[in-house]
């Protein structure tokens, strides 16, 4: 049998498959479905300073294979995040990768001091694709000294051993050059993609069906963009672990994540289907390697730049 576990920037993780951000809040909505320890970890919903009601609703609309959603982080905060979540996954023995977002470069590095001597946490992922109101509601991840900023504040107030993982936007011109940024600025890894800005019209009103107007793409509709924004990050910053997302649905999915650069994957929009889609592809995942002969995961990542199998 094919060794199930992944080592990402010095952590060793269970399995090769994740829950995304924001698809099943901090895990417990999953627990009656699978076992939440066989996987690689839980990936929370982006945690901010203080309580945050999210942006008006409708927020979420279907699309041709995928959704739009127009949460806007809504969450407790991150006292009730430690007092309730946090607690939970430490209780029940459930990886916990914790997301964290801020207005600010200043709140990021303050969530990086609240979290520092936390227990229970075994990878922080930087959610930079949200705006900075400090640059009139300009998204951190667009720009490469907003991103820079961001990693270097989480950087010098996070625990040494504790990586971070640069969550990056496809709404960029040059993904590379962002990530490339990233990691100088002291980022373990990234987390490759954030969804995609997009909207959809009301064919009888004539008006956006989001409250908020706009919102994030995500679901297969956006595999083929995830899929090149891995092989560019793994091209231009091929020693960084990368978490791959966007779109997977099954373990041929995440075996091109692999193929591209991914060290391991994220399931998300799938789990609204199939709340235990993420035990699934990393089941699929895993049989598909056998298969092919390899002997780990780490195997596969990155063969696509090396001409794949014979």
């Amino acid at each position: 049998m094919i060794d199930p576990s992944v080592t990402l920037a010095g952590v060793r993780f269970n399995g090769p498959a994740f829950t995304a951000s924001g698809c099943a809040a901090a895990g417990k909505e999953l627990r009656n479905y699978f076992d939440l320890t066989e996987i690689g970890g839980v990936v929370t919903k982006s945690i901010m300073l203080r309580p945050r009601s999210g942006r008006p609703t409708p927020r979420m609309v279907e699309t041709p294979s995928g959704m739009l959603n127009s949460i806007g982080l809504q969450g407790p905060g991150v006292e009730s995040f430690l007092a309730n979540d946090l607690a939970w996954l430490r209780d029940n023995g459930v990886t916990a990768v914790v997301s964290i977002a801020g207005e600010t470069v200043d709140e990021f590095g303050q969530l990086a001091r609240i979290l520092r001597n936390e227990s229970g946490i075994a990878a922080l992922e930087v959610n930079i694709s949200c705006p900075n109101v400090e640059s009139r509601g300009q998204v951190f991840a667009c720009d490469v000294m907003s991103a820079s900023g961001v990693i270097h504040q989480v950087r010098r107030n996070t625990n040494s051993s504790v990586p971070i993982f640069a969550k990056l936007s496809p709404d960029v011109t040059s993904i590379a050059e962002i990530a490339v940024a990233c990691r100088n600025a002291g980022a373990d890894g990234f987390s490759v993609m954030n969804t995609t800005l997009g909207m959809a019209i009301d064919t009888q009103t004539l008006r956006p069906i989001l409250g908020g107007v706009t919102g994030g793409l995500s679901g297969p509709a956006i595999r083929p963009l995830a899929v090149r924004c891995v092989w560019q990050v793994h091209q231009a910053v091929p020693d960084a672990p990368i978490l791959g997302m966007g779109g997977i649905a099954s373990g041929a999915d995440a075996l091109q994540f692999l193929a591209a650069g991914a060290s391991a994957v994220e399931v998300g929009t799938m789990t609204f289907n199939e709340p235990s889609a993420p035990a699934r592809v990393q089941r699929e995942l895993l049989a598909l390697l056998e298969q092919r002969g390899f002997g780990s995961v780490a195997e596969a990542v990155g063969i696509g730049h090396r001409g794949g199998l014979a």
